[in-house]
C-alpha cells in the first residue's frame, strides 16, 4: 500500500526546456516529487541532469514550461522568493563551503534566508545558535568540537558530511544533491548516502543525481535522463540492465 505523505507533491516541473548551444539541454520535460519519495536522476554526462537541478531549485529560469513549488508558481517579491527557495536545499557536487570561515559560520549561513542581513553579519563576529550547529554536525556523525576550527582544516570526507550538515541546518522540506558521491571512495559513498536517505523521509524528500547504478538500493523511484529528455521514470526495483543499456547506450557501460 502507497504511504499517504508520498500523495503531498513539494516540486512540479510541467513541460520544462531549456536551450542548449546544439540541442535543449532539457526538453518537454514533467517530473513531480512527493513529500517522503527519495528519487535516483541518472544519466550520462550532458543528459541534463545539473540543469534539471538547477531548474529545481531555482538558479536556472527555463526557457518554457512550469515550475510549482506545493501547486503555487515561484513568489514574486524578493523576500517571499528567497523564503521559498530556503525550502529547497542543494548539495552541489563542488559542496560550496566557504573556505575562509569556520565550520559554524558555514552551517549558519544555510540560514541566512531566514535571518536576513543584521543577523548575517553578525555570523562573521559571534558563534550563534551554538547548540543547533552541533546537533547538526552529531547528525552527520562529526564531533561538535569541529566548530570554530576553519573548513581548511577538514579532511575530504569530513567536508563532505559539513556539507550535508549544513544543508540539515537550512531545514528544507526538498534535498537536492548533484552527483555527491562521485569524488569519494566506494566505502564513504556508501555511508554518506546512507545519512542522505535516512534524513529524506516525510516531510522532506530526496532528488539525487548518481553516477553509479549500483547505488539505487534505498531509493523509491528513478528517473533516466538522455540528451535532456526523460526516459524513464520507474520504481528503482524495476530498473535493470535493458533500462541502463537503453540510457547509456547499447554498447556503453555506466560511468
Amino acid at each position: 500500500m502507497a504511504r499517504p505523505e508520498l500523495a503531498v507533491p513539494l516540486l512540479e516541473l510541467q513541460q520544462i526546456t531549456v536551450a542548449g548551444r546544439d540541442r535543449p539541454r532539457l526538453e518537454a520535460l514533467d517530473l513531480r516529487i512527493c513529500c517522503g519519495e527519495r528519487v535516483a536522476l541518472l544519466g550520462a554526462s550532458g543528459a541534463g541532469k545539473s540543469t534539471l537541478l538547477a531548474v529545481a531549485n531555482g538558479s536556472q529560469a527555463a526557457d518554457a514550461g512550469q515550475v510549482l513549488w506545493q501547486g503555487l508558481p515561484p513568489a514574486r517579491s524578493g523576500r517571499q522568493r528567497r523564503r521559498q527557495r530556503a525550502r529547497i536545499g542543494t548539495l552541489w557536487q563542488d559542496l560550496r563551503l566557504i573556505e575562509e570561515l569556520s565550520v559554524q559560520q558555514n552551517l549558519n549561513a544555510a540560514r541566512l534566508a531566514q535571518w536576513g542581513w543584521p543577523r548575517a553579519l553578525l555570523n562573521l563576529l559571534l558563534p550563534l545558535e551554538t547548540a543547533a550547529c552541533a546537533e547538526a554536525l552529531r547528525q552527520m556523525e562529526l564531533d561538535p568540537a569541529l566548530l570554530p576550527q576553519p573548513v581548511t582544516a577538514l579532511s575530504g570526507g569530513q567536508r563532505q558530511r559539513l556539507a550535508m550538515a549544513r544543508l540539515l541546518r537550512q531545514q528544507p522540506s526538498l534535498l537536492l544533491a548533484d552527483e555527491p558521491l562521485a569524488s569519494l571512495d566506494p566505502r564513504l559513498a556508501t555511508q554518506l548516502l546512507a545519512l542522505l536517505l535516512r534524513q529524506a523521509q516525510a516531510p522532506r524528500a530526496l532528488l539525487l543525481s548518481l553516477h553509479r547504478p549500483d547505488l539505487l538500493v534505498g531509493f523509491d523511484r528513478v528517473i533516466g535522463l538522455r540528451q535532456g529528455r526523460l526516459l524513464f521514470d520507474c520504481a528503482a526495483a524495476a530498473v535493470d540492465g535493458a533500462c541502463l543499456r537503453h540510457l547509456y547506450g547499447a554498447d556503453a557501460a555506466p560511468p
